[in-house]
């Protein structure tokens, strides 16, 4: 009798070992599941940052506050060469710290991590250490991981993550943190064609605009503010014919004289650029084609009734000679999260292959 139950007593605990088991199985697959869930989550998060029209410095910046709320990481630092020297590009670091944490890649202790590609954890083993790269600091931070960045094998700079406890990463999921690497390196590689754009805008000599470039960049976060807007190209047709028969002088007169009239009667919300050459873009955002045809019928007939007279030459006497420029404009409507280049690249072409004494008011 004993026997037996003792053999039921066996029974009973070797299925609920398996019961056991079977549970602990299952929430594993379930935590498993629920991580890959978040990462897919951030991964999205950072995909939609880079799509945000948005400066480089913004998305770097947001990316680094998604890493840090997501993963509840206490200090994140992302550190990156500017072709003169490596800059803190993002980091919840008090600034008075970013010099220190900019010189990283000189640290004996990080070396061999850059040649290698892996990661360096470091931690103290009690409150009276410092971390190696610390020069002025104890009790901010007890533990870090440095991670290198590479774009195309090319060490690019640096991601540091900070513990405030001794020994805080040590059971962290380094398989997840490179999975974070390479989403930076992804949001530094498709915002590196973003940040050459901004910074080559310039001023235009002659028409004190801005060059094409701002519509891709600072103008392109006020024209997507609306769902749709319309875009008008124009080109000053006779503005070689200025140069050649009078002087270049006076065609940049011209130019000059033309933007400042359009300006003095164009809205601050507007964008006016030059284009290329002699052609240039006004963007009315958020305005439908209909609401702008009068002020554009307007500013033609404003810019052909301009008189300018020569600069920098002599005729003989008797002779007048005036500058009177001529306009060939064309309009389209802009869709936002469409490709703004491609309507201007098709406007362009129009204009390019119009009858080369065509000025009128075309719509494409």
């Amino acid at each position: 009798m004993i026997i037996a139950v003792i053999l039921i007593l066996i029974v009973i605990i070797i299925l609920l070992m398996v019961y056991n088991m079977s549970i602990h199985k299952k929430i594993t697959n379930f935590n498993n599941l629920n991580q890959k869930v978040t990462n897919l989550n951030i991964l999205q998060d950072f995909m939609d940052t880079i799509s945000q029209n948005a400066s480089v410095e913004e998305k770097i910046e947001q990316a680094n506050n998604i890493i840090i709320e997501r993963y509840q990481i206490k200090y994140s630092t992302i550190v990156v060469y500017d072709g003169t020297k490596y800059v803190v590009r993002a980091s919840n670091v008090d600034q008075k710290h970013w010099d220190a944490l900019s010189e990283l890649q000189s640290e004996e202790v990080f070396k061999e991590s850059i040649e290698t590609s892996i990661p360096k954890y470091i931690t103290v083993e009690n409150e009276n250490e410092r971390l190696p790269y610390q020069k002025m600091e104890f009790a901010r931070a007890k533990s870090a991981m440095f991670f290198p960045l590479y774009i195309d094998n090319v060490f690019i700079g640096y991601w540091l993550l900070e513990g405030s406890n001794a020994h805080e990463f040590d059971s962290i999921d380094t398989t997840i943190l490179e999975v974070m690497r390479n989403n930076i390196v992804a949001i530094l590689k498709t915002v590196a064609n973003q940040k050459i754009i901004e910074s080559i805008v310039r001023d235009d000599k002659y028409s004190t605009l801005k060059t094409a470039e701002y519509l891709y960049g600072e103008g392109r976060k006020t024209i997507d503010l609306y769902t749709t807007s319309t875009v008008c190209m124009f080109k000053i047709i006779n503005i070689e014919e200025i140069n050649e028969d009078i002087s270049r002088k006076t065609g940049d007169t011209v130019i000059t004289k033309v933007c400042g009239i359009i300006k003095s009667n164009l809205s601050n919300q507007y964008i006016f650029v030059r284009y290329m050459g002699p052609k240039f873009v006004i963007v009315f955002s958020g305005i439908e084609r209909s609401a702008v045809s009068s002020f554009i019928k307007q500013m033609k007939d404003d810019v052909e009734a301009l008189e300018i007279e020569p600069v920098d030459v002599e005729f003989e006497d008797g002779e007048d000679v005036i500058a009177k420029p001529k306009i060939n404009i064309i309009i389209s409507t802009y869709y936002k999260g469409t490709a703004l280049e491609g309507v201007l690249k098709k406007q362009e072409e129009y204009l390019d292959n119009a009858d080369k004494n065509e000025s009128r008011i075309s719509e494409l």
